[in-house]
C-alpha cells in the first residue's frame, strides 16, 4: 500500500496551474522538522506537493506559506534521463488525496 501521511508547513503558496484539459494542478513545498541524532541538531526535510482538481482550487485559496497542514496521499516518482550527463535520474513527490489545514482561522488569512 502507498500512503504518506505528512504534517508540517507549506515552505511557499500554492502555485496553480489551468490546463486545456480543464484539469487544474497546485503544487507547494511542504517542511517538516526532525531531530537528527548524528548531529544533535534539528534538520528540515522537504517534500514536493501536487494537487489535483477540487482540491487543487482549494490549496490555491488556503495554503500560504508558512500554514500548517496535515497531507494525505501517494509518493510517486518521476524518472528521466539527464541530457547532459546521460544519467539516470529520478525525483519523489506525493500527489493528495487530502489536505487538513491546522491552527487557528487567523493563521489560514
Amino acid at each position: 500500500m502507498n500512503t504518506a501521511v505528512i504534517v508540517g508547513r507549506a515552505g511557499k503558496d500554492a502555485e496553480i496551474r489551468y490546463f486545456e484539459s480543464g484539469k487544474v494542478k497546485a503544487s507547494f513545498s511542504l517542511a517538516v522538522g526532525r531531530w537528527d541524532s548524528k548531529t544533535k541538531e534539528e534538520v528540515t526535510d522537504w517534500f514536493n506537493i501536487d494537487v489535483w482538481d477540487k482540491l487543487a482550487e482549494f490549496a490555491g485559496e488556503y495554503i500560504k506559506k508558512g500554514t500548517q497542514l496535515v497531507v494525505d496521499g501517494r509518493i510517486m516518482v518521476n524518472k528521466w534521463t539527464d541530457k547532459a550527463t546521460g544519467e539516470d535520474r529520478e525525483s519523489f513527490f506525493v500527489v493528495a488525496n487530502s489536505i487538513r489545514l491546522l491552527g487557528s482561522r487567523k493563521d489560514v488569512q
